[in-house]
């Protein structure tokens, strides 16, 4: 029995050194000694504590879902070492899979600055099929290929336009970074130079990419001053895209969290017709998608009492689930248990909890099938990092119809041509 199975194993039973010891009657520093590994509990005792607990709980399934997991956990860092180590082979071999079903999809997107691909998700739903992604952090790198079983190109400022496929659908939920006032009239080079939204722009330039769409945080409206936001709508305009942009409140979409974002929609085609959705106000109270019993979230009591509740000024906000409303903004930070940004659960074998996974994939409107394989701090600054699901798929659906209305005139148009 390994000491970590024997700490497990109290903690689930929600007991102290003392009071698992009495149980099978030895010492607290007996069991002390077991559970920090400086001696072995014989298997006679754990045979008499499952048989004193096993009213309470299966000691050997407990074991068996531990070591089960155990097992996934070493398999997962055996992968993520293989992504990592060889990272662009790996790209290449699965962009080529993907690829060979492309012509399957009613339109084809890249996936850019792609994360754990919750716009992939979005745009397959509506009958895209993806032919490129890209994105630098290894660990999200690695959720997306556990997801989608496609590794994400790296650097985008190191790939050449010309190796990317052609396609209808530029995807990219872009780092927000302030541009150079320094206008073209001047003779010096675009302000976008050195940023990401460049690299957008130099794909763009070599594609002719017919549909953009871009999503940031709503802070990109005022960002600079409203410099930023200016200049990539009037590089787009002069490209000869017509541009659209508005802000959307996941609350208003049935998501149980307040989060605002930015989105862009641009087309090449003036007549194309799209209008982004309308939010259709409705609301889901966080309590409702709250799990109970949970172990293993805690915040420890000393960090409550010295941090969390060291004010009395109602911080940070705590849920239950009987709260209603929505919890404020995951941040990709969440993991630091900050008590102005951080909302936490009454739950848990201190009282009170983090947020669990599923949580998290509930209130970022993920399918609950969807595998987060990374540790836990990694979980969070992807979940944080993410884009509302359910959001996104809408405005996607918009852009799928618009496409669709636009091969059909111009199919029409074209049958009319040849009548003629």
């Amino acid at each position: 029995m390994t000491p970590e199975n024997l700490k497990l194993i109290r903690k689930k039973l929600k007991l102290t050194q003392k009071q698992i010891a009495e149980i099978i009657e030895v010492s607290d520093k007996t069991w002390q000694q077991w559970e920090t590994g400086k001696g072995s509990m014989h298997v006679a005792f754990f045979n008499l504590l499952k048989e004193r607990v096993k009213d309470r709980i299966n000691l050997e399934d407990l074991i068996d879902q531990e070591v089960a997991e155990e097992g996934k956990q070493i398999f997962n860092t055996y992968v993520q070492n293989q992504i990592t180590k060889d990272a662009e082979n790996l790209a290449e071999l699965t962009h080529k899979e993907e690829r060979s079903h492309a012509h399957l999809g009613d339109f084809k997107f890249i996936d850019l600055f792609a994360g754990i691909g919750g716009i992939r998700q979005s745009f397959e739903k509506n009958g895209g099929k993806c032919v490129f992604s890209s994105e630098i952090d290894a660990f999200a790198k690695y959720t997306y290929y556990t997801n989608f079983g496609v590794v994400p190109f790296g650097d985008i400022t190191k790939i050449d336009a010309d190796s990317i496929p052609q396609h209808e659908v530029l995807c990219a939920g872009f780092p927000c970074q302030p541009f150079s006032h320094i206008g073209k009239r001047e003779g010096f080079e675009h302000p976008t130079q050195g940023t990401m939204f460049h690299e957008i722009i130099r794909i763009i330039e070599n594609k002719k990419t017919p549909v953009l769409f871009l999503e940031n945080v709503p802070g990109l409206i005022n960002h600079d001053d409203g410099n930023t936001l200016q200049v990539i709508i009037e590089t787009l305009q002069d490209m000869g895209y017509k541009v659209q942009h508005t802000v959307l409140d996941a609350s208003h979409f049935g998501i149980p969290q307040k989060r605002k974002r930015f989105y862009l929609v641009a087309f090449l085609n003036h007549n194309a017709q799209f209008e982004f959705p309308k939010p259709p106000m409705t609301y889901k109270d966080i309590g409702a998608i709250l799990e109970t019993g949970i172990t293993g979230y805690s915040i420890s009591e000393h960090l409550q009492k010295s941090y969390l509740f060291k004010k009395d000024d109602g911080r940070p906000a705590i849920v239950d689930n009987q709260s209603k409303g929505v919890i404020k903004t995951l941040v990709s930070t969440y993991h630091k248990i900050q008590r102005l940004t951080g909302t936490f659960v009454k739950d848990g074998e201190t009282g009170i909890r983090l947020l669990t996974t599923n949580e998290c994939k509930a209130i970022m409107g993920f399918p609950k099938d969807f595998n987060i394989p990374v540790s836990r701090t990694q979980m969070y600054r992807q979940m944080g990092n993410s884009v509302v699901v359910p959001v996104v798929t809408l405005i996607a659906e918009q852009i799928s119809l618009s496409l669709r209305n636009s091969k059909k005139i111009s199919k029409q148009k074209s049958l009319e041509f040849e009548l003629i």
